[in-house]
């Protein structure tokens, strides 16, 4: 069975989560695609590198990954890394030929997104970036129904994520509240994932009309490499830092298909932890998602019987999309692991039989036109065409 090496950029959080899936794909999916090979983790430090390499399964590391982008051995660039770093490494990585997957968002804007946009179709290199919640079986679920027609045509769109990791001012000046670093705040972190079910559901998003809020304007400065997101430093002698990025948003939206909705993610919801919510309004029924209730799918149709209707709960299993690489039992329990396993899946699938991934660049660039725009929109207080935004991109 042919196997793929991994170079993969990064050894934090999100680099665990990748490192589950390697591993964890061919158990779930056999026969596999490919077999990934954890070949080589990059880290900035040295001793960083070589403790994630150990922990997270890796035959080598390095704190260079330009060698590691240019080694022949290697075939797939991983990169989770903070947002800033996206563009320089995937483009490097194309222009050496190797297939590339990248954490979200996939770069700082529009523009840069495009320069990555370019160079992965220049090179011819398979690409993917890692909205993974879209790979959640209950959410494939909605997607199989919406095409099948059970819902009808699409009236309207709700979706939220919601957040409390940085409701408390003593949370630390996180990577992710910079702006030169992150680009945007709740918007490109998390919203950004809700923005990709709009898209993946129901169409593309035309127009935004949003408002931005930054609730707390300075936080404690964090010390050492570690990002220390979702913690909490106290004292009157702890230094503080700046906020430049948006804590909260709110935006409506129009779809090319006439559909109508609206979008909001904030991290400043106490008693929310991952509320990453739609509920889709079509002519004939109606769907509604929770990802802390991931194993459930809730379904309203319009010819249900007058004495039965109303939402019931559809749990996922065998016989819903991904189900028989999983778990036997509906209901048995998906985990974000499974998500970034099912990822993995679906990317090694393209590379080795050679179609297009999805979500790819493509989608990425897209997602950041749209977040562009809402940006855009709460600076200028109105209605913003997300076409003129694309059009102004060089």
């Amino acid at each position: 069975m042919k196997k793929l090496n991994v170079g993969m950029i990064g050894g934090g959080f999100m680099g665990k989560a990748h490192a589950l899936a390697y591993a964890g794909m061919p158990m779930f999916f056999w026969p596999a695609p490919a077999i990934p090979h954890r070949h080589t983790l990059v880290d900035v430090k040295e001793e960083l590198a070589k403790d994630a390499a150990l922990k997270l399964g890796f035959e080598n590391y390095s704190t260079d990954w330009r060698a590691v982008v240019n080694d022949p051995d290697i075939d797939i660039i991983d990169i989770v890394t903070p947002n800033n770093t996206h563009a320089e490494i995937a483009i490097a990585a194309a222009k050496a030929g190797k297939h590339i997957i990248s954490e979200k968002p996939l770069a700082l804007g529009a523009a840069e997104a495009k320069t990555m946009l370019d160079a992965v179709k220049a090179a011819g290199v398979k690409h993917a970036v890692a909205f993974n919640y879209r790979r959640t079986p209950a959410v494939a679920l909605a997607k199989k129904y919406i095409e099948e027609g059970r819902i009808g045509k699409i009236l309207s769109f709700r979706g939220t994520y919601l957040q409390d990791w940085s409701a408390d001012p003593n949370s630390p000046l996180s990577w992710r509240f910079q702006k030169k670093i992150a680009g945007s705040g709740a918007l490109g972190d998390i919203g950004t994932h809700v923005v990709d079910f709009a898209r993946y559901l129901v169409g593309e998003i035309t127009d935004v009309n949003a408002v931005t809020k930054t609730w707390i304007h300075e936080r404690p400065v964090q010390t050492g490499g570690v990002d220390k997101l979702g913690t909490v430093k106290s004292g009157a002698d702890v230094p503080k830092g700046a906020v430049d990025v948006d804590d909260e948003f709110i935006t409506l939206v129009k779809f090319d298909n006439g559909a109508i909705g609206s979008i909001e993610a904030t991290r400043n919801a106490w008693g929310r932890n991952n509320f990453l919510t739609f509920e889709i309004h079509g002519e004939k029924g109606s769907l509604y998602f929770n990802y802390e209730r991931r194993d459930e799918l809730q379904v309203c149709f319009a010819d249900d019987p007058s004495d039965a209707k109303g939402f019931r709960t559809v749990y996922t299993g065998p016989a819903t999309p991904y189900g028989e690489g999983l778990w036997p039992i509906p209901a048995l329990g998906i985990g974000y692991g499974e998500t970034k396993i099912i990822e993995t899946y679906d990317f090694f699938k393209a590379i080795v039989e050679g179609t297009e991934a999805s979500p790819n660049f493509n989608d990425g660039y897209r997602i950041e036109v749209i977040a562009d725009g809402i940006l855009e929109s709460a600076e200028k207080g109105e209605w913003v065409s997300l076409e003129k935004t694309a059009a102004s991109v060089k």
